[in-house]
């Protein structure tokens, strides 16, 4: 049985509804910020595969811990000092009333990962106050269901290899109504392929240095109905899309980070492992086809 599934309307995370994108940059510090935030709280699964990561509350994202159901999901640049801007969007959030119910304010759960783009042409020379709080508000304010691609957001200070990188997102759409898309920030040590297969047996090197140069984050959406560890193994199958589109992928100098988001949307049919294998396929299919437009639209 063959199954074929098309672009969605706008080919990108957007077209699972019910989400929003938000993006914001600081051109003199080259580099910036994106946030995914559902329309109602949502599942969320990660997989990490780089051996250099920076994160902010994956563990929540453990199947085996309390909360079930997250607010936002933050990818920015500037390495440890862009995890700030998760706290930008977690207030800006709680300001809006989104977050959970436990406190005189609404309390947001706010997952974040981040790349290192410290090393590019840009003024990081912020004293006490990096940008990346302030941009996370700015994205939020920026919450849009268009998605700007290219150097914008999180990849706006990105570099893909030897070449610019960038922000790229992608989406497919089944018969019966499922849809998954990709949202990528693409600052690989790896060269970003063009589609077709890589040269056995040859690697590029084309940045200069490995440590401190690298990373690809993004996020998975889909309209299903999904719990984390379902949420999980289609973050773990869309890595495949990394490993189609970027050599080499998942090094000690990457930190590599996929998140998937469900927002519960549509029901998930009876057989949950064969709707999971059909729909990680397509997931890695995604992000393979993010990643080249990425590059394609950083120009």
């Amino acid at each position: 049985m063959r199954i074929q599934a098309q672009p969605g309307p706008t080919d990108s995370l957007t077209d699972v509804g019910g989400l929003k994108v938000g993006q914001a940059h600081d051109a003199d510090a080259c580099t910036g910020v994106t946030v995914i935030v559902p329309d109602r709280p949502a599942a969320m699964g990660v997989d990490v595969r780089g051996g250099a990561p920076g994160t902010r509350e994956i563990e929540a994202l453990d199947p085996t811990c309390l909360v079930s159901h997250v607010h936002a999901v933050v990818l920015s640049g500037g390495s440890v000092f862009g995890l700030a801007a998760a706290d930008g969007v977690t207030v800006a959030l709680s300001q809006r009333g989104i977050g959970l119910k436990v406190a005189p304010q609404a309390v947001p759960v706010v997952p974040a990962a981040i790349l290192f783009d410290l090393t590019n042409d840009g003024n990081k020379d912020w004293g006490l106050e990096p940008p990346y709080r302030q941009l996370g508000i700015k994205a939020v304010d920026a919450l849009a269901t268009e998605v700007e691609q290219g150097r914008v957001g999180a990849g706006f200070g990105a570099r893909a290899g030897g070449v610019q990188g960038g922000i790229g997102s992608a989406s497919y759409v089944m018969d019966d109504g499922t849809v998954v898309a990709a949202l990528v920030a693409v600052n690989s040590f790896g060269r970003a392929g063009d589609g077709e297969p890589f040269e056995a047996g040859t690697i590029d090197m084309p940045k200069v240095g490995f440590v401190g140069t690298n990373t690809t984050i993004a996020v998975i959406a889909t309209n299903l109905t999904l719990d984390k560890a379902a949420c999980r193994r289609l973050a773990i199958m869309a890595h495949d899309g990394l490993a189609q589109s970027i050599k080499p992928i998942h090094s000690p100098y990457d930190g590599d980070t996929i998140f998937c988001v469900a927002t519960g949307e549509a029901p998930v049919p009876e057989n949950l492992a064969g709707c999971l294998t059909v729909v990680g396929t397509l997931a890695a299919d995604c992000m393979a086809r993010a990643v080249q437009k990425a590059v394609m639209a950083a120009g």
